[in-house]
């Protein structure tokens, strides 16, 4: 038996949230690009209202393609649902996130959504984050400096790199890839990175999500709310 796409079965249980009139959230990534995907044929097939806010720029041109409206944080106040994938997610539904290399403007939507939905596939579940190094975004001047500190913290971090050069955000900043082995305290992490001038975010997102839909080779789906799991 073929194992199951799933990363598109996560995606299609996600968008059954969706209903007309919200104001929606695109992630970044392979998998959030199933989501978009299947957005746009609930709107050519079901004639769908909404509007939506992407992550990144390969978000939006690719909702543009399926002619799903884009508005911008000038048209709206709140969104009302983000669909978003994740680097890992740990047993209290904290995450990394910025594998995709969006994570500042996942996470600007993500605060800024009533309701997050993260979408994974079973390999993302982890009881403690930290083997998928960790996407901190930096500005380019600060970028010696704020590795040393980083490193100061208990990570090995790398510069992100694309073509022989250094990965560029589409906010024109670089990111480090920090590897700190298992975190224990992922919140009190988060804050001792944001306390570095010069870094502009990072890629933990502390309870965050509000549901989290894992699909499994099988087929099968598991939603986790609140630590609570139902089928």
């Amino acid at each position: 038996m073929q194992p199951a796409n799933t990363k598109q079965l996560a995606a299609e249980r996600a968008v059954t949230y969706i209903q007309d009139g919200m104001i929606v959230g695109l992630g970044t990534g392979s998998t959030a690009a199933y989501a978009i995907k299947q957005i746009g044929a609930r709107v050519a097939e079901e004639n769908l209202q909404i509007t939506a806010i992407a992550t990144s720029q390969r978000s939006e041109d690719l909702a543009r393609e399926l002619n799903i409206p884009i508005v911008s944080f000038e048209d709206i106040d709140k969104i009302d649902l983000t669909i978003d994938g994740a680097d890992e997610v740990d047993e209290q539904l904290n995450l990394i996130k910025g594998g995709g290399g969006a994570l500042l403007r996942e996470k600007v939507v993500a605060t800024n959504s009533r309701e997050l939905i993260i979408i994974v596939d079973e390999t993302k579940l982890v009881k403690r984050l930290g083997k998928f190094p960790l996407p901190v975004e930096v500005v380019p001047f600060a970028l010696a400096v704020v590795k040393r500190q980083l490193e100061q913290l208990g990570c090995t971090a790398s510069l992100r790199m694309q073509n022989n050069e250094p990965y560029v955000t589409d906010n024109g900043n670089y990111i480090l890839d920090c590897s700190f082995g298992e975190i224990q305290l992922p919140a009190q992490l988060h804050d001792a990175i944001k306390a570095i001038t010069g870094v502009v975010d990072n890629g933990l997102f502390i309870q965050l999500a509000k549901t989290v839909i894992s699909a499994y080779n099988d087929g099968s789906i598991q939603l986790f709310t609140n630590d609570k799991r139902s089928v």
